[in-house]
């Protein structure tokens, strides 16, 4: 399928690659369906583009990536939803993706949404927007790279 993305022209879009929110997002509960499109420089961006809204696209960073410790969530509505067991901890690797939304707004720092990542069961490509039932993160958390020292 050929889908056209107000942002990135024309898509070729593989079924097994999108992802599905059964209940959309907040905010955005009648879109559903969407396509992580991995961004080349710098590595880790991920454009969460809808496929049934041309213009709307999410910004997001894996939450590993903006704070190594990061641990999952879960409440138990969003286990059955994604199909996880409803005892012992989640944790984030192959199976199971989290990625923080990222927020742009001009003449502010950046921002990423650590107190409701997106939830990615990757076996069976369903998601949530799981809002944490503590308030260990917050969702305007200061947008902080490791960033290796090239010259001193």
């Amino acid at each position: 399928m050929i889908f056209v993305s107000a942002h990135f022209g024309p898509i070729d879009v593989n079924e097994s690659s999108t992802i599905e929110f059964p209940e959309g997002l907040p905010g955005f509960e009648e879109r559903r369906r969407f396509l992580p499109l991995q961004h080349a420089q710098p590595d880790g961006l991920i454009f969460l583009q809808s496929l049934e809204a041309a213009d709307l696209c999410f910004l997001a960073l894996p939450v590993r990536s903006l704070r190594p410790e990061y641990e999952i969530a879960l409440m138990p509505e969003d286990r059955e939803t994604l199909g996880l067991p409803q005892e012992g901890p989640v944790g984030i690797g192959r199976e199971v993706v989290a990625l923080a939304i990222l927020s742009l707004v001009e003449g502010q720092p950046p921002t990423a949404n650590l107190r409701s990542p997106v939830v990615i069961h990757m076996k069976s490509r369903i998601a949530v927007q799981a809002i944490r039932p503590d308030d260990r993160y917050q969702c305007r958390e200061a947008l902080v790279l490791e960033v290796e020292a090239v010259c001193s």
